[in-house]
């Protein structure tokens, strides 16, 4: 298979994308590069065969190393990939300098653009000047570009457990379940995590012990747990958590906020029979939770953390005493009966 001329990778996980590049981008390239060394009888050392990788983060702007780069015949016949990180955050004026020059191959050049944006409604937020780009549009129909919204609720399941294999580890369903249910959906954040376990595992096997212990390290895993503690009415423990936080969980306030939200918004959407999509192994306990607060007591929800955030903002009441008043009543509302 030719090598394409250039390469868009979007994807707002910055380490999920790094780890496809790595995974299914580069080696092919090596590979080539190998190949075309045996082709060339030996007279091309393997060492001078592999790719050069260089990084530019478009942050601090395109300096005249990277218009050599692009531009200029290398010396030592070697293969140039060129990897902008943060591509998206290049202005209109260097978008259309690049658009340029993408137009004349250039056979020992290849540049990869990373678009590391947000996305919405299943496509990523492009900046508008980016979003008409000639070289964009070739680069989607030549099949030039790798796409991912990053990680949900959908893949958390599968690629926890994919990056625990390959750290060697042998998690049980229960524990695996409820690792994936508590990490952020970030791939930095999980691999962090999963590395924290195999440390701790002295034989790889991971139970649901050992990853709650986790969480007494890993604040990411910590608002997660708190929040499942709270709509279980499992009030002794929520405040156990909070004591067990040394500024008594001033810290995770806004945190809990936003999670929190997007929870009654879920819980919202499923009280009112709307299509929503939730992992199975936990999905017919929060269309129970749903049912069980009804209208009355979602609304209650949102109103206490409307009232939190507020209260912050404003300055009637410092974090803590937020996040103290806030705990109380959510494990009031969610610790009432049925309505």
């Amino acid at each position: 298979m030719d090598r394409p001329g250039f390469f868009f990778c979007i994807c707002p996980d910055a380490a999920l994308l790094r780890s496809w590049m790595e995974r299914e981008l580069l080696p092919p390239l090596a590979e080539q590069a190998r190949q075309g060394s045996s082709l060339m009888g030996g007279l091309v050392p393997a060492s001078s065969a592999a790719p050069d990788v260089q990084t530019f983060w478009a942050d601090e702007g395109l300096d005249r190393r990277f218009w050599d780069a692009l531009t200029l015949l290398g010396m030592d016949g070697r293969q140039r990939v060129l990897v902008v990180r943060g591509a998206h955050l290049l202005s209109a004026e260097v978008w259309k300098k690049l658009s340029s020059a993408l137009a004349t191959p250039r056979p020992g050049v290849f540049p990869v653009f990373c678009m590391e944006c947000p996305w919405e409604k299943g496509q990523p937020k492009l900046p508008a000047h980016i979003a008409k780009l000639k070289c964009l549009a070739f680069a989607e129909k030549q099949k030039w570009q790798w796409r991912s919204p990053g990680l949900d609720a959908r893949t958390m399941r599968q690629y926890v457990q994919r990056e625990a294999q390959a750290l060697g580890l042998r998690m049980a369903p229960e524990a695996l379940n409820t690792l994936s249910e508590m990490l952020i959906p970030d791939a930095s954040a999980i691999r962090g995590v999963l590395e924290q376990l195999s440390l701790a595992s002295a034989d790889g096997a991971v139970d649901v012990a050992l990853v709650r212990q986790m969480t007494e390290f890993t604040p990411d895993a910590v608002i997660f747990d708190f929040i499942r503690q709270l709509e279980n009415g499992n009030a002794r423990a929520v405040w156990k958590t909070l004591l067990r936080e040394g500024d008594g969980g001033e810290s995770l306030l806004f945190p809990l906020l936003t999670l929190m939200a997007r929870e009654a918004r879920l819980l919202w959407q499923m009280n009112a029979g709307e299509k929503v999509f939730v992992p199975q192994y936990v999905e017919a306990e929060k269309r129970r939770l749903a049912a069980r607060l009804g209208v009355s007591g979602l609304s209650q929800v949102l109103e206490a953390l409307a009232a939190a955030e507020c209260s912050v903002k404003s300055g009637a009441r410092t974090p803590l005493q937020a996040m103290e008043s806030l705990v109380a009543q959510l494990s009031l509302i969610f610790g009432a009966p049925s309505r």
